[in-house]
């Protein structure tokens, strides 16, 4: 389905919906470090979500076995979690989705464990995480598609990181993906036009390499095909008549 314009109703649902999903992202920002396992990590957003009323969007959907996605180095989205514990230095993503009162919201941060990072991971996760702002900032009533992916585009490109074309950012709000996808790289004036009242996922993902990606044997897990480190950092948007408003900022 197309995106639709959300009711106030819908919108207010969506407000609580990103604020929860807020939360829950900073609790996990402010808890992991080295020798923490995604199971672990899982373990907390369940608990935050259970105490602040919704429920996970991603367990069950398309048979995703887990409430999180966590992405480890070279795995740049949809990444289960599991019993391997997280080294300094690594570069994890943290994908998550609520539910509230029917209502979905999507987002996603990269960080590094520990706080260690080189040069060459700095750049990846500021930029990266620069992007996605970039492409925000053109958000507004009558906007295309195309318009959003080229400022994403011009952020990455300058920074030398590699554009994962293969995934893109999506409407969100009564289904966790819906019409349009939103590229993360594009030319002003094309794709289709959004709407006040629409709600969409913005999520540039970028590497240290190349573009190109695989699906580990898992079945879900997409990973660099050069085995280079990769972030994602994702946003909820509503669209309004002269701008946007963040659903999902922590």
């Amino acid at each position: 389905m197309f995106t639709r314009v959300k009711t106030e109703s819908e919108i207010v649902a969506m407000r609580e919906s990103g604020r929860i999903l807020a939360h829950v992202l900073k609790t996990i920002e402010q808890s992991v470090g080295s020798g923490m396992t995604g199971k672990e990590v899982s373990q907390i957003a369940k608990r935050e979500l259970k105490a602040m009323g919704g429920t996970a969007s991603f367990y069950g959907y398309m048979g995703f076995p887990d409430v999180i996605c966590i992405s480890v180095n070279d795995a740049v989205v949809h990444g289960i979690p599991d019993d391997k514990t997280f080294k300094d230095g690594d570069i994890v993503g943290f994908d998550f989705g609520v539910t509230y009162k029917g209502m979905i919201t999507d987002s996603a941060l990269s960080l590094a464990i520990g706080g260690k990072t080189t040069p060459q991971t700095e750049k990846l996760l500021k930029q990266t995480e620069r992007a996605m702002y970039a492409g925000i900032e053109q958000v507004k009533n009558g906007v295309r598609t195309g318009d959003i992916g080229l400022a994403i585009q011009k952020v990455l490109d300058a920074a030398s990181l590699g554009i994962v074309k293969d995934l893109v950012g999506h409407g969100v709000g009564h289904e966790v993906h819906e019409d349009p996808n939103i590229p993360n790289y594009g030319s002003s004036g094309v794709g289709p036009v959004l709407k006040t009242g629409m709600t969409i996922a913005i999520e540039p993902m970028a590497t240290l390499g190349g573009s190109r990606v695989v699906i580990d044997q898992d079945g879900w897990t997409v990973r660099t095909l050069d085995e280079t480190l990769a972030a994602h950092f994702e946003h909820t948007v509503l669209i309004t008549d002269d701008g946007f408003e963040i659903l999902t900022e922590r």
